[in-house]
């Protein structure tokens, strides 16, 4: 049985402090709890979570514009989520990370099947991180690439 949010009875997401676990137990609390609203909503679902590499998949279908192809925006909250929790690993267990800036090119359309992106740091500083998210069709070809900046903020500050 489950709470309105998804959640097991008895608990809600906000009886968890994501910034406050280990990757490990990060890896466990996402994969039980969810990854929020909207990337459910997405259909995004989580392959691999570490600070140097964040995978994790989004179907096509539910998620196109008009003319049938994969909607950019899709892609700009697939590259923010994964981005997001690989920052977020890596701020652990001092900091937390909050996006600040995000840049989507699309190079090629997908119109079925899922996307998978892969987050990777650029640069992990003390106040600042940069992502580098490659998003691919089912055929392993790059349909788009994006780059998030991270502001890392201190714990309860």
């Amino acid at each position: 049985m489950a709470n309105n949010d998804g959640a097991p009875l008895n608990k809600s997401r906000a009886d968890i402090k994501m910034s406050e676990l280990s990757p490990e137990e990060l890896t466990k609390a996402l994969n039980e709890y969810g990854l929020g609203e909207l990337a459910e909503r997405m259909g995004i679902k989580l392959i691999e979570v570490s600070a140097n590499k964040t995978i994790g998949t989004m179907p096509v279908q539910g998620n196109r514009q008009p003319l049938g192809l994969l909607n950019g925006g899709a892609n700009a909250i697939l590259a923010e989520t994964l981005g997001s929790i690989a920052a977020n690993v890596a701020a652990y267990p001092d900091r937390v990370a909050v996006g600040v800036d995000i840049n989507v090119t699309h190079h090629k359309s997908v119109k079925d099947g899922f996307v998978k992106g892969i987050a990777t740091p650029l640069h992990v500083g003390k106040t600042t991180g940069s992502y580098f998210i490659e998003i691919l069709n089912d055929k392993d070809e790059r349909s788009a690439s994006a780059r998030l900046t991270v502001f890392f903020k201190e714990k309860n500050k």
